[in-house]
C-alpha cells in the first residue's frame, strides 16, 4: 500500500501547490515566450524531480512585479515521490525568491482557477516623508500626507456586487466587468506603512491597482467620496485614478 500520500504507480495524481514569491524579479506568473515567469521556473523544476513535463494551473495570473504569500497552482504527475518530499526536492531546486509552502495530492476534479471562490489581495502604501531602504520593493511610497479614514469610507462602498468597468486596465477583452467584493480593510502597521485588502469573488486585470490609485486621489483631497461612488458607476476608466505601482501588490490568499 502506498504511504504518506503516494500515488499508485502508473497513475496520474493531482497535487496542489502552495506558492509564496518575491515577483520583482519576474514578469508575472504566466508563461510567456522571451521572459522569465514564476510558472516556468516552477514547472521546469518539477520536471526535474518527476522526469516529466508538467503544466501548472495557478489560481490568479499575477501581473509583473506583483508578489504572493499565497498562491495556489494545481498539475498531474504520474510520479512515485511521496508528496512530502517532492515539497523538501522542489524547494532545494527553487531560487530564493520563491518558496514551494505546502505540497499535496488532492482529487483529480480540483482546478486551482476554477475552483477558487474568492481571493484576497493586499496594497502596501509606506506613507511618510522618510523613504525605506530596506523593504522597498513591497511598498507604494507617498511622501505627502493621506487622510486615510476618507481613503477607508470610499473603499468600503465597493463592497457587494458592482460593475468594476472603471477599475479595469485600458484595452482589455473581458466582455463581463461585475464583480462582488466580500470585504474591504484599512490596516495600519508599523513604520508608517499601510494596508488595503480587498477580498472578492474575481478580479479583472489592474483592478486592485487603479483602485488604489484612485484612493491615493481621494485621500489627497483630489477626489471627494461623492466622486469616487460617481466614478464606479461610470463604468469609464478614463475618469479613475492612476495604475499604482505593481510592487506594492500581493495575492495574499485564494480560498476555496
Amino acid at each position: 500500500m502506498p504511504t504518506d500520500g503516494e500515488p499508485l504507480a502508473g497513475a496520474k495524481t493531482n497535487y496542489k501547490l502552495l506558492l509564496e514569491y518575491d515577483g520583482s524579479g519576474y514578469h508575472g506568473w504566466q508563461r510567456q515566450r522571451g521572459v522569465l515567469t514564476i510558472q516556468e521556473v516552477v514547472e521546469t523544476r518539477l520536471a526535474v524531480m518527476t522526469c516529466e513535463p508538467v503544466t501548472l494551473i495557478g489560481a490568479g495570473r499575477t501581473d509583473a512585479g506583483v508578489h504572493a504569500r499565497g498562491q495556489v497552482a494545481n498539475f498531474l504527475t504520474s510520479t512515485g515521490i511521496p508528496p512530502r518530499r517532492l515539497l523538501e526536492g522542489l524547494n532545494s531546486l527553487l531560487p530564493e525568491d520563491i518558496v514551494a509552502l505546502d505540497l499535496s495530492a488532492v482529487p483529480r476534479d480540483f482546478h486551482a482557477r476554477y475552483r477558487a471562490r474568492s481571493k484576497l489581495y493586499e496594497y502596501r502604501i509606506h506613507n511618510s516623508s522618510r523613504r525605506l531602504a530596506l523593504g522597498r520593493q513591497y511598498v507604494w511610497h507617498i511622501g505627502q500626507p493621506l487622510n486615510w479614514d476618507l481613503m477607508e469610507e470610499s473603499l468600503g462602498s465597493l463592497e457587494g456586487r458592482h460593475d468594476f468597468a472603471s477599475f479595469q486596465a485600458a484595452g482589455s477583452s473581458v466582455r463581463n466587468t461585475e464583480r462582488t467584493v466580500l470585504s474591504t480593510a484599512v490596516v495600519a502597521y508599523p513604520e508608517d506603512i499601510w494596508s488595503i485588502q480587498i477580498a472578492a469573488d474575481g478580479f479583472l486585470r489592474h483592478m486592485v491597482r487603479t483602485i488604489v490609485g484612485t484612493l491615493v486621489e481621494v485621500g489627497r483631497g483630489k477626489l471627494s467620496d461623492e466622486e469616487f461612488v460617481a466614478l464606479l458607476a461610470a463604468r469609464d476608466r478614463k475618469r479613475a485614478g492612476m495604475t499604482a505601482p505593481a510592487r506594492g501588490l500581493r495575492l495574499v490568499e485564494v480560498r476555496y
